[in-house]
């Protein structure tokens, strides 16, 4: 079976493809908001159900989306009903906001902190992150974790950056017991 990613690719870029500029932002909200709906276990479980039609599986995608879907994204719903691919929609969504930021010269960054972040603090941390990351606009996702004891790690895209005291605690043990 084909990986999940591999068959969301070609849904991602067609949609990135049709979408304006004006409408990446929409479009956007319109498909996370699809991905929250068919990573839903009944809706995967009606999606799979022979006595369910398509046409019934996209009025139900349609309607359940708080944003009112245009056109074309009414069109990638019946599409992906009809190659029963209502399963990939989330990771659909992923792809096309990577590639939507990417139009946009901007990143994702999820920081992970012990404790809760303070908005100076956060505008100083984005403002050396935008220097290391070559002047990328960063949309940031705090979140806490106590776990890490203290520091905060960042992510963004691929690169991740780990300054918590968990990671250098874990490296120091490493270093001892080699």
């Amino acid at each position: 079976m084909a990986d999940i990613a591999t068959i969301a690719r070609p849904y991602a870029e067609a949609l990135s493809e049709l979408a304006k500029d004006t409408e990446l932002v929409n479009w956007s909200e319109s498909l996370f908001e699809l991905a929250q709906l068919a990573s839903h276990p009944d809706i995967a479980s009606l999606a799979n159900n022979p006595n369910v039609s398509i046409q019934q599986i996209c009025e139900l995608l349609t309607t359940g989306i708080k944003t009112t879907a245009s056109e074309p994204i009414k069109q990638f719903i019946n599409l992906v009903a009809q190659n029963h691919r209502i399963s990939a929609i989330p990771e659909i969504a992923i792809q096309f906001e990577q590639i939507k930021n990417q139009r946009e010269g901007a990143a994702e960054v999820m920081i992970t902190s012990a404790f809760p972040i303070d908005e100076a603090t956060l505008a100083t941390l984005l403002a050396s992150l935008t220097k290391r990351f070559g002047g990328r606009n960063l949309r940031p996702t705090v979140t806490i974790d106590p776990e890490l004891i203290g520091g905060v790690r960042v992510q963004v895209g691929d690169e991740v950056l780990d300054s918590s005291v968990k990671s250098r605690l874990q490296a120091m043990q490493a270093a001892m017991s080699a």
